[in-house]
């Protein structure tokens, strides 16, 4: 990817659609990893936001799940909230997540029934128990009408997870659409250390659908997670309905 410097612009970016920026580094970091990781597991399907995935992938047994920069927008931007993201699944469970967040001199992984780790050190999601003081790194938790405490919020959908795992907030929400390259390592890391993470309707997650959008998310401390199921479920059956 290159040198990356705080604060300063990084490289060239455009945009595939309106509030959707690509730059030359995901493009270069997409394409090292698939050369990498298909040398290290040929049977592995491949699912990328930013390259044509395998025909077939969805019949494959393993699929890697890739986003080569989640949280584009901060790294174009020169600031430290953004990670590459890469998991494994198989038939539709996530084995393997990893994230590095080189700007933090951060790495992230889990492997299921292994726990959760940060540079080493093992994480644990926190104890609190209400809606009310749930810390959420965002600038508004859509759909949850509680007295919540913002706390930093990266660009990258990925840390923000993680930040859960880390107990360094207490719930993740939202009802927008998501790929399931966005989530999938993370939403092992925070499984691994705790969390609860389900869509916006309160079901499981599976992944190398043949439609791999995720119908909005909730990822939290558990009984975090099970205060703001009903009303994130609320919100996300109104805007399915067009109400």
């Amino acid at each position: 990817m290159g040198h990356w410097t705080a604060g300063q612009p990084s490289g060239n970016s455009w945009e595939k659609a309106p509030g959707d920026p690509v730059s030359e580094a995901d493009l270069a970091c997409d394409a090292l990893l698939r050369e990498r990781l298909s040398a290290l597991l040929p049977q592995a399907a491949w699912l990328s936001e930013e390259s044509a995935e395998t025909p077939g992938r969805s019949d494959a047994r393993f699929a890697w799940l890739i986003d080569p920069i989640d949280g584009t927008r901060d790294f174009v931007r020169g600031r430290p909230g953004w990670a590459v993201s890469v998991a494994l699944a198989e038939q539709g469970v996530v084995q393997m997540g990893v994230l590095i967040a080189p700007a933090r001199g951060e790495r992230w992984w889990a492997a299921r029934g292994g726990g959760a780790f940060r540079n080493g050190e093992r994480l644990r999601v926190g104890a609190h128990a209400t809606l009310a003081g749930a810390r959420g790194p965002l600038d508004n938790l859509r759909g949850i009408d509680a007295p919540y405490t913002v706390v930093a919020k990266p660009n990258g959908i990925a840390l923000r997870m993680a930040m859960v795992a880390a107990n360094e907030a207490d719930l993740v929400a939202g009802l927008r659409l998501s790929g399931e390259w966005d989530i999938a390592a993370a939403g092992l890391i925070a499984q691994e250390a705790g969390a609860r993470v389900t869509d916006a309707l309160g079901k499981p997650i599976l992944y190398n659908k043949p439609d791999a959008r995720v119908p909005g998310l909730l990822c939290g401390v558990p009984a975090v997670h099970e205060a703001a199921l009903p009303r994130l479920r609320e919100r996300a059956l109104k805007l399915s309905a067009g109400e």
